[in-house]
């Protein structure tokens, strides 16, 4: 960042003067001649490096590693239904099962059991004594001379030795797990490996037995328990149904059978007495009506009434022959209708006890239904009795067949994990057995320890080089005390403020000098330009603005740092300008004109380079260095440049290649070309097709019309070449402002060669 009470570089302030380096300076070029003419030390401290590092590498201990393979499937085998532990089903929970066994390899239980297997508590490099001859005697018989204390120090001491030579870790989206174990013996390395898998799969196996062998024995202390409270829920049940007397069958009891029973009958009684009231009532309604009574439907089947009327019907028939032949007081023919009213009473006679007979069938039915109705009734309020009865009984029932579920369930479940004691549902299993390692892993190569032990020694001894050559050279000059003079600083809330020099005197004609929010600070730098010859202008007809004589932005460059600050600033001057209006830029500084020109033309390539429509307009009136570089074009090709008149008749719009218009300066007064401008400004506005408007100027110092001018623009960027005091340039571009320096949103620093600006065509350039 820029300090204005600093300047840049220590350079002179008279124009065209080339800058001086100081001697505290330093280039690459000077960096590398210096370590070429000292080469010779390099090497020689490089070589000494080398040696002492392969000197080291073959004084170190040597480590071999050695690596099993398990597949640890969480995924265990089903042997039978219900398993201990439930199964993970999704990919997460299948993850965790598995890094879990990966720590369980290296748990306590694991590495002692290895310790026990190898005897690795009496291996001096996991932390074991030497043997003496005494202890050696004695593990010939199997006998440890060693107390217990002793015996679990050591193991302890072994367990944690062995926990830092090896490394378990899990192979990603896999289910598959190395061990890797490292120690001075390769054949060690391997053993170990092999043994902590073996250990493992052990351990596993063993887990899986204990946590049977305590389910199947937490269940079976809980049987006794539950069939003894079975036994009593079903001695209660039994007792209260021989107490209210609930007999019957399993699916129904005998009360509910019985009044089941009496409904159907009652209901088949009324059903009689109602068939016996119809016959009766059909019987006398024939009997009441002039028809024939015989032609009831019991008559008819009667064959007593069929009898007696084929008799009635053949007296009736020698009754009608006897008439015909014989006088009505002849004793033949009074005999027979004697016999014929005999037949009709006798008939008459019988179908009487067919009435008698149907009212005692209808007394005797409605007998029967009111025994039986009445037999309900009884039944009925039985039945209420034992539905009150046999609340208590359900809630009974419920609690036996509760505890009957349990019981059987825990006794079911006690068989299966008794049986699962002896089966192994695991599915881990070696894949990949330890071999006896061919390389060390530790220390590296020779070559390797060589490489870097030279590289370290030639660095540091490039270093050392280095620091002397600092060291004895002579400080650098102060700078000349000059006399003291107005300063521009930064304040450390990030301000920039005008600070005297000596104490301040207050004088009426001396405007204030407010503190301004810090602008953007760019720099337009040499590596940044490219330059190109004057008078290469057009191609095909277009004209290009990189091709006036001025050095112009590289291509090629997006991410340059002085692309990036014009990106801010663009960004800045938008935030400011009215809404859904186009901004305005206005490019100022002090010195030569042709330096501001330069800069704002740099400034519009940037954004044209970022896609953004840019018309730039000369509002310089004193210098005109920009309408200088397009006289010539304009005179000499009016016809094919694709002019577009704005804001004047006699200037107007140069279209370039580059995204770029460019407004000549304005002919006339300077409030002529103000308001000219203005209006220019305001119809590309209100036409719409540009996205930025960048004015190059005016020139300092600032009339009342240049004022006009500055405040049209939503912000301004100072332009200060480095051929100049960068204080006192700043410091009159804030004075000059007066109550308009809240616009300064950014300031570019130009280090421009001012000599290089200007080009011969007769001249050789890259």
């Amino acid at each position: 960042m820029l300090v204005y009470d600093q300047p840049i570089n220590q350079t002179n302030a008279v124009a065209g003067q080339a800058p001086q380096r100081t001697s505290a300076a330093f280039s690459v070029l000077d960096l590398t001649r210096l370590l070429w003419q000292r080469k010779v030390a390099i090497a020689a401290a490089g070589l000494i490096c080398a040696c002492a590092a392969v000197m080291v590498g073959k004084s170190l201990t040597p480590r071999y590693s050695a690596t099993a393979q398990l597949y640890v499937d969480p995924r265990e085998l089903q042997l039978v239904e219900r398993e201990l532990t439930p199964r993970a089903q999704d990919v997460s929970g299948l993850a965790m099962v598995v890094e879990s066994q990966a720590r369980l390899i290296t748990s306590n239980n694991v590495l002692l059991q290895v310790i026990q297997d190898t005897k690795l508590d009496k291996d001096p490099e996991f932390g074991g004594d030497a043997k003496s001859l005494m202890s050696s005697l004695l593990g010939l018989f199997g006998l440890d001379s060693r107390s217990a204390e002793d015996a679990r120090l050591s193991q302890m001491a072994a367990l944690e030795a062995l926990g830092r030579h090896i490394n378990v870790k899990k192979t990603d989206r896999t289910f598959i797990v190395d061990i890797d174990v490292w120690s001075i013996d390769p054949a060690k390395a391997a053993m170990l490996a092999n043994a902590i898998s073996d250990a493992y799969l052990a351990e596993s196996k063993k887990s899986q037995a204990s946590a049977a062998r305590r389910a199947t024995t937490d269940l079976s202390s809980r049987l006794k328990e539950l069939h003894e409270r079975l036994r009593n829920a079903e001695n209660t049940l039994a007792i209260y149904k021989a107490q209210n007397n609930f007999v019957g069958t399993q699916d129904s009891l005998i009360s509910d059978q019985q009044l089941s029973a009496s409904n159907q009958r009652l209901s088949a009684a009324r059903a009689l007495t109602l068939d016996a009231q119809a016959k009766l009532d059909q019987i006398e309604a024939s009997r009441r009506a002039s028809t024939d009574a015989g032609a009831i439907p019991e008559a008819l089947q009667s064959p007593t009434i069929a009898n007696l009327r084929a008799q009635y019907a053949e007296a009736r028939k020698r009754y009608a022959e006897l008439t015909g032949e014989l006088g009505p007081r002849h004793p033949a023919l009074r005999q027979v209708e004697k016999q014929v009213d005999d037949l009709r009473r006798t008939v008459n006679e019988e179908i009487e006890r067919f009435a008698q007979s149907a009212k005692n069938d209808l007394t005797r039915a409605r007998d029967y239904e009111a025994s039986l109705n009445k037999a309900l009734e009884a039944q009925k309020r039985q039945s209420v009795q034992l539905s009150q009865a046999s609340v208590r009984l359900r809630e009974l029932e419920r609690d036996v067949e509760a505890s009957r579920d349990v019981y059987q369930s825990f006794l079911k479940r006690s068989r299966e994990t008794e049986e699962q004691e002896t089966l192994n549902t695991s599915s881990a299993r070696i894949i990949g057995e330890a071999t006896v390692p061919q390389r060390r892993i530790f220390p590296p190569a020779m070559k390797l320890l060589a490489m870097l032990g030279f590289m370290l020694g030639a660095l540091a001894a490039s270093g050392w080089i280095v620091a002397a050559d600092r060291l004895s050279a002579p400080d650098a000059a102060e700078p000349d005390a000059a006399q003291p003079r107005p300063r521009a600083s930064v304040s450390p809330d990030m301000k920039i403020s005008i600070e005297p020099a000596s104490p301040p005197v207050p004088q009426p004609s001396q405007p204030h000098l407010a503190a301004i929010e810090k602008p953007l600070i760019a720099r337009l730098q040499e590596s940044d330009v490219v330059r190109t010859l004057s008078g290469i202008l057009t191609i095909g007809g277009i004209p290009d603005a990189t091709r006036m004589g001025w050095p112009t932005l590289r291509a090629g460059f997006p991410l340059m740092t002085f692309l990036n600050a014009m990106r801010e600033m663009r960004e800045i001057v938008t935030r400011r300008s009215p809404a859904n209006a186009m901004p305005v830029m206005a490019a100022i500084g002090a010195g030569d004109g042709a330096d501001r020109s330069i800069t704002a033309l740099n400034i519009a390539l940037a954004a044209a380079r970022d896609g953004a429509r840019v018309l730039m307009i000369d509002a310089d009136h004193a210098t005109h260095a920009l309408s200088n570089r397009l006289n010539g074009l304009g005179k000499s090709e009016p016809s094919r440049l694709g002019w577009l008149s704005i804001g004047s008749k006699t200037s107007r719009a140069i279209k370039t290649a580059n995204g770029i218009s460019i407004l000549p300066v304005i002919k006339g007064s300077d409030a002529k070309a103000s308001d000219a401008i203005r209006k220019a400004i305001a119809q590309a506005r209100s036409a719409g097709g540009y996205d930025l408007v960048i004015l190059d100027g005016p020139a300092m110092p600032w009339s009342a019309t240049d004022r006009k001018l500055l405040d049209s623009a939503d912000g301004l960027v100072a332009i200060l070449p480095v051929n100049l005091d960068i204080n006192d340039a700043m410091e009159d571009i804030i004075t000059a402002l007066g109550g308009t320096e809240h616009k300064l949103i950014g300031v570019v620093i130009s280090e421009l060669n001012p000599a290089a600006i200007d080009r011969n065509r007769d001249k050789q350039y890259a």
